[in-house]
Formats: C-alpha cells, structure tokens, sequence
C-alpha cells in the first residue's frame, strides 16, 4: 500500500515550495523594482526630509513663544553665640523659603538677514532635492533595463554553450568510433576530448554568470522570475530622432538632471556666502514677556531673653511675597567680535562656492561626454547588429560547410572546432549587441533629461518572445 499523508501536511508542503514566478517582461519587473528597489526608496526618504527645509526656514521668521516654571525650596539653620543683657546667650536661628516663579516670552523676528537668507536658500534646497529625486527615478529605469538584459544576455551565452558543447562531444564520439575503424589519426581524438572539456567549462561558467545576474535582478526588484521576455527577430532599429549628435549635446546642457542638480547646488552655496556673512550684521527683534514670582518665608529664631515671657521659647515669623512683571521692548543685537569666527564661516563658504562651481563645471563636461557616447553607442550599435547578424548567418554557412568538408576528408577536425567556436561566438556577440542597443537607447534619452516610463514602454513593445532564464 502507499503511504497516505494528511492534507494539512500536503498543504504545509505546497506553502513551503516557492512559487513559480510568472513570465515578465520589462514593464512588469519596473514595476517591481518601483514598489523593492531599495536605493529608490532612499531616495524618496532622503527627497522627503529635504523638503522640510522650507517649513524650517519659515518657521524662523515667525513669533517665538517660551515658557518657563520653577520651584525653590530652602531651608537655613544657624547657631550662634551672641551677647544679649548682662551675659552670652546661644542664639538660634532658621528660616524656610518656598518660591514659585513662571514666565512667558514671546520674540518676533524684526530684522535677521540670516533668517531671510535661509528662507531664500530653501526655496533652492527644496527645488534641488525635486530635481535629485527625479534624478533617480530615471536611474532605476536604466538600473532595471541594464540587470533585465543581463539576465537575457547570460541566458543566450549558456545556450550557445550548451548547443556547442552538445555538438562538441558528438564530434568527439564520431572520432572515437573513426579512429577504431583506422579513419583518422589519434591527434583527431585528443582535439575533441580538448575542445569538450573545454566546452564544459564554458557551460559551468554560463550557469555561474546566469545566476549572478538573476540576484542582480532580484536584488533590485525583491522578486525572483523565471520567464522574461526578449526582443524578437523583428526588433526595430530605430535611429536618434533628431538625427544630429550637436542637438542631443544642448538639449542635454539644458535638461540633464545631474547637470540642473550641480546648478542649483552652486546657488546654494553662492546663497550660504550670504548667510555666512550676516554673522557681522546686527540683529532687531521685538521681545514681550510677562513673569509671576509668589514666594512664602518663615523665619524662626528662639527667644533669649530671660525677662521675656516668651524665653527659650520658638518664635515664627511668616511672610509672603508675589510679584507680576510685564515688559515689552526692541531687542538690537551688534557682534563686536567672536574671535573670528564669523570671518572664518564666510572664508569657509567661499570656499565651498568655488568647490560648487568646479563640480558644476565637471558635471557638464561628463555630460557632454555621456551624451555624444550614448549617441554614437546607438549608432554603432544598429550598424554592429546587422553586421553580426549576416556574422550570424556566415557562421552557420561555414559550419556546415566545414562539416560537409570534415566528413570528405578535406578538413580536418580542429577546422570543424574552430568553425563550431566562431558559430558560439557570433550567437553570443549578436544577442548581446541588441540589448546593448536597447541600453544605450535609454542611455541617451537619460543623458537628455527626456528619460520616463513611456520610453520604457515602447522599448516594452519591442520584446515579443519568452524565454526562461531559471
């Protein structure tokens, strides 16, 4: 009989098996990495804190209220030796003391141009930190783009080595029965043992690659897949609109959003100079402020004198006092000198000014050069994939040829491994080039400033064919 198992324990077990992740295609693992890409989401905390810039500079310009309260208790004792009548008496002595006190101080800012400058800085703080945040967002898409063809181009290499590496060790077998038979020479046989070990190695290798980049992917996305869609044979070759290296240049200069980043944080420095040198300007505020002190005492001391009818006895003197003050006034501050400081806040931001406007300068150089490289890339990429492609289809022409040729006696069997090798190559190198020119597509739209999901989506129109990649 065949041993029965619970349901829950068969439900247990289902649970536990991961599942299958359905096919996706690059939209869908977008997505994803939107929702898990845990560099996006920094990004998104650190676009939210920056943004409580202004609020805070605001909130500097606007009346300050404070409270304060207090409680003292006290207690003094003193004994002394005094001389009182006709002899030396011990006099003693104490006193308590309790002391409430509470105020309430309101200070409105009249004049502070450090305030003000703040306020202006954060207008720019806040517009810079729109900018990095969009920043990223156009980084996750070619993040994904780039991990997504990396898996699909990982993919394709270990299929091309497992077919050569499968027709490879056919080719070893027809040697070995060839050189039984006394067809060939036994240099024949040790060339295809080598070209298959060789193979072998290559197709451990693609598996290693393969998954690499599969948590590549995942690391980005939070989610594993097992089928991704690929470019199909019809994939478009779609030259730069415009067709002009120069226009992608400017429209790059003008929208580039590391570039517009780099600008504004230049004015941010330009604008701290300013705040930095309000530490020499004198400060007008209007300061109103109301205070209550109630206080309660008893002092107490022992009577010593002997003719009194009180002697040696404890007297205690209670006393209460309560006071309400009300001011109202301008408060102008002038620093005369705080050893140097201020001068030395205002070198310091001169400094980082320049250091801002350097890093301005290398910023629009690098896109300058990421542009026309992305440029040219998309360039030479469609001309690279047709030429592989009729690389492609020689190669396979060769093959066969070379076989045909191999099987007369006319080519020798490391004619057929190298034929076999260059047929590997040529399937790899093609694949390859067309995710690259995929990459580059959306490199230039990025270096551009242009770069959103309807770009992605249409470069989603082009994948027709699923694949799995587990």
């Amino acid at each position: 009989m065949r041993p029965s198992f619970p349901t829950t324990t068969l439900l247990a077990l289902a649970l536990a098996l991961p599942a299958a992740a359905p096919a996706a295609d690059l939209s869908e693992v977008y997505h994803r990495a939107l929702r898990n890409d845990p560099q996006l989401r920094e990004a998104e905390a650190n676009h939210q804190a920056s943004l409580e810039a202004k609020p805070q500079a605001f909130a500097a310009l606007l009346p300050q209220l404070t409270g304060t309260a207090g409680y003292t208790h006290d207690e003094l004792k003193s004994v002394s030796p005094t001389f009182f009548g006709t002899g030396l008496v011990t006099l003693s002595q104490g006193n308590k003391a309790d002391t409430k006190q509470w105020s309430v101080q309101l200070t409105q800012t009249l004049f502070r141009w450090n305030q003000f400058a703040q306020l202006k800085s954060a207008d720019t703080q806040v517009a810079q930190a729109e900018v990095d945040f969009r920043a990223a967002q156009q980084d996750v898409i070619v993040r994904t783009a780039t991990a997504y063809f990396n898996v699909l181009a990982a993919r394709d290499t270990l299929d091309a080595a497992q077919a050569s590496q499968e027709a490879i060790a056919r080719q070893l077998e027809q040697a070995q029965k060839r050189f039984e038979v006394g067809l060939i020479a036994i240099t024949d046989v040790e060339e295809a043992k080598a070209a298959n070990d060789q193979a072998t190695a290559t197709v451990i290798g693609a598996k290693r690659s393969l998954a690499n980049t599969r948590d590549q992917l995942r690391e980005l996305t939070g989610d594993s897949f097992d089928e991704l869609s690929r470019p199909g044979d019809d994939m478009p070759l779609v030259t730069p609109d415009p067709a002009s290296e120069e226009q992608w240049v400017r429209a790059a200069l003008d929208q580039n959003l590391s570039l517009s980043s780099a600008r504004l944080g230049a004015d941010i420095a330009r604008e701290n100079i300013s705040i930095a040198r309000s530490g020499h300007a004198p400060t007008l505020d209007l300061v109103a402020r109301r205070s209550g002190t109630n206080s309660s005492a008893t002092s107490s001391y022992i009577d010593p004198d002997p003719t009194s009818p009180t002697y040696n006895q404890t007297l205690s003197f209670p006393a209460a006092n309560w006071n309400n003050d009300k001011q109202i006034g301008l408060q102008l501050t002038v620093p005369i000198y705080s050893g140097g400081y201020a001068s030395s806040k205002v070198r310091e931001a001169v400094y980082r000014h320049r250091a801002a406007r350097e890093r301005l300068e290398r910023t629009a150089r690098q896109t300058e050069r990421q542009t026309r490289d992305s440029y040219l890339g998309v360039i030479s990429e469609i001309a690279q994939v047709q030429a592989l492609r009729q690389a492609l289809e020689s190669s396979k022409t060769a093959l066969a040829a070379t076989e045909a040729g191999y099987e007369v006696g006319t080519r020798t069997a490391v004619d057929v491994l190298l034929a076999r090798q260059r047929l590997f190559d040529a399937q790899t190198n093609y694949a390859r080039s067309r995710y690259d020119y995929i990459i580059n597509v959306l490199s230039l739209e990025q270096a551009a400033g242009t770069l959103d999901e309807s770009r992605l989506t249409r470069v989603n129109g082009w994948l027709g064919q699923t694949v799995a990649v587990k």
